[in-house]
């Protein structure tokens, strides 16, 4: 029988494919690898794809992933309230969270301001960002947005939303690659920026 007849694993390949940074060849292999498995351990991947779409959301205080709400990190004690880290994507908490220096709380925006691809401030939670400063427990906004363009122009944004408020503004040293998102930023690189923030 050709494989063009196993519909299920052109089906599954193609289901890869849509994975970032996964091509034909890797969907192939990676296919081929879940025919090889037990039926046990493919049912366990299909169990936790189901569970994690299923239990995870985001926390209504900063909008980092979570099982429960408010988050763990939010309703942390110990976490400096007065100092908050805005990050593009959950997945930039998890970065800064890795050098273990972050002591305040975090602000998810969900994303970065790029009007060619029409993301406009609105679509991300700016609005909720400058709620949480108005309350007037911040003293200190860590705009931690990548040092891409885009990161860049957000954080400006920001920044001039924030001026009429009594916060200071600081930017990660540039000890980040400009041009290079935090997920692929080293914990030595992420150390060395944190230390090294900045006034705005």
């Amino acid at each position: 029988m050709s494989s063009d007849h196993l519909s299920s694993i052109e089906h599954l390949k193609k289901e890869f494919q849509k994975l970032p940074g996964i091509g034909a060849r890797s969907a192939e292999r990676m296919a081929f690898h879940v025919l090889r498995e037990s039926k046990t351990e493919a049912d366990a991947l299909a169990a936790a794809i189901r569970a994690v779409k299923e239990s995870v959301f985001h926390c209504r205080h900063c909008f980092n992933l979570t099982e429960q709400d408010p988050c763990p990190i939010c309703e942390d004690p110990v976490r400096d309230r007065g100092e908050l880290w805005v990050v593009e994507q959950p997945k930039d908490v998890w970065s800064l969270e890795a050098t273990h220096l972050v002591r305040g709380l975090y602000h998810v925006l969900m994303g970065h301001i790029a009007p060619l691809d029409g993301v406009e401030p609105g679509d991300l939670t700016i609005d909720e960002l400058v709620e949480r400063v108005k309350a007037g427990d911040i003293r200190e906004v860590v705009l931690a947005t990548n040092p891409t363009i885009e990161g860049d122009g957000t954080a400006l944004h920001i920044q001039s939303l924030l001026s009429d408020y009594d916060v200071r503004i600081t930017r990660p040293a540039r000890g980040l690659a400009v041009g290079s998102p935090l997920e692929y930023a080293s914990v030595a690189m992420l150390e060395a920026a944190i230390r090294g923030r900045r006034d705005l």
